[in-house]
C-alpha cells in the first residue's frame, strides 16, 4: 500500500504542471507516492506532458463531468493511506509530504487538513474556512470583510491572519490543497458529484465531521497557489452562486435555505453599480439566485440540488 495518493485535476492545465509537479516530487521525502493527473479530457497536451516528462506519475483520462468527478476517478485508481487533493496551478514551497503524513499519523481523529498558501505576490490566502449559512452571508454581502469585523458570525473566512501560524481547528478547507485519510473518505463518502465546481469541499467536510472526524489546519507545508490567476469572470460566478445553493438545499433547512438565498442576492445586488466584468458577474449570479437562469456548466438530468425558484416558492407556501 502506498503512503500518499496525489490527485491532480488538469482540465487544459498543461502550463501549470510542469512546475506543481517539479516540487512535488521535490518535497516527497521518504514516502511512497502514487502521483495521479486526473486529465478532463485537455486538449493542450496534459497527457503529453506527463508521459514525457513526468514518468513517475500517470495520467487517468476522464470524461469532463466536473472538479468532483475527476477526484473521484482519480482516487478509485489508488490505495493509498492518505489522498491529497491538489490544484494543478500551486506549488510546493516549505515542508515535505513525508512530515505532513507523519502528522497525521500522531493525529488519528483527523479525517482532513489543509496547510498555509500564499498567493504570488506573497500574501497569506485565507484557507480556514467556516460554514456556509444565512447570517455570514449577510456579513459579507454588507462589507464585513471591507469594514474588519473578524468574528465567527461575520463571514467564512477567517481573516485573523497570525491563526494561521498554528494548528486549529476549522470547518472546512480550500478544495486546492486537502488531504484526507482513507477510513475518513470510506466513512463519509468521497466528493458529491452533483456539484460540478465549488461548494464540494465544505459538503465533503460538513460529512467528515457528521461522521466524527475532525477537520484541521497543519501549517507544516506551505504551497503558492495561483488563485483567481484568470481575473474576475461571470461564468465562475455564476456557478458559485449555484452550487452554493446547491449546498443549501442539500444541508439547510427550508426557511434557512430562502435567507441564505436573499443574503446572496443582496451581495451581488450590492455590486451591480459595478463596471465591466464586475458587473456582468452580478447580472449572472442575481439571475441563477432568482431562478431565472441555467448555470453555466449545468448538471446531469435528474442529478440538480437545487430546484427552479417557482418550485421552491410552491414548495415552501
Amino acid at each position: 500500500m502506498d503512503d500518499l495518493a496525489i490527485i491532480i485535476v488538469s482540465t487544459n492545465e498543461a502550463r501549470w504542471l510542469r512546475p506543481c509537479l517539479d516540487s512535488v516530487f521535490a518535497r516527497a521525502g521518504d514516502l511512497r507516492l502514487d502521483v495521479v493527473i486526473a486529465d478532463n479530457q485537455s486538449t493542450d497536451g496534459t497527457r503529453e506532458l506527463v508521459e514525457d516528462e513526468f514518468p513517475a506519475a500517470r495520467v487517468v483520462t476522464c470524461e469532463n463531468r466536473g472538479f468532483a468527478h475527476a477526484n473521484n476517478r482519480g482516487l478509485q485508481t489508488t490505495n493509498a493511506r492518505y489522498a491529497l487533493f491538489l490544484n494543478p496551478d500551486t506549488e510546493v514551497l516549505e515542508g515535505t509530504f513525508e512530515a505532513l503524513v507523519a502528522a497525521l499519523d500522531a493525529r488519528p481523529d483527523v479525517g482532513l487538513a489543509g496547510v498555509k498558501q500564499r498567493t504570488p505576490d506573497g500574501l497569506l490566502f485565507p484557507t480556514v474556512r467556516r460554514f456556509p449559512n444565512a447570517l455570514r452571508a449577510f456579513g459579507e454581502a454588507l462589507g464585513s470583510e471591507r469594514l474588519g469585523l473578524r468574528g465567527d458570525w461575520f463571514g467564512e473566512r477567517e481573516l485573523r491572519l497570525g491563526r494561521y501560524e498554528r494548528e486549529l481547528d476549522c470547518d472546512w478547507t480550500s478544495g486546492s490543497f486537502m488531504i484526507a485519510r482513507r477510513e475518513a473518505l470510506e466513512s463519509a463518502g468521497c466528493m458529491d458529484e452533483r456539484f460540478f465546481i465549488y461548494s464540494e469541499e465544505p459538503d465533503l467536510c460538513l460529512r467528515m465531521k457528521r461522521a466524527g472526524w475532525r477537520v484541521r489546519h497543519l501549517p507544516l507545508m506551505t504551497i503558492l497557489h495561483h488563485a483567481d490567476k484568470a481575473g474576475p469572470s461571470p461564468r465562475m460566478a455564476a456557478q458559485d452562486a449555484f452550487a452554493r445553493l446547491q449546498y443549501a438545499h442539500k444541508h439547510l433547512g427550508a426557511m434557512h435555505r430562502e435567507a441564505y438565498r436573499a443574503a446572496l442576492a443582496l451581495r451581488w445586488f450590492l455590486r451591480f453599480p459595478a463596471s465591466g466584468p464586475r458587473r456582468t458577474a452580478a447580472r449572472a449570479s442575481l439571475s441563477i439566485l432568482l431562478g431565472r437562469g441555467a448555470p453555466p456548466f449545468g448538471t446531469p438530468p435528474g442529478q440538480a440540488l437545487v430546484p427552479r425558484r417557482r418550485e421552491a416558492v410552491a414548495v415552501h407556501s
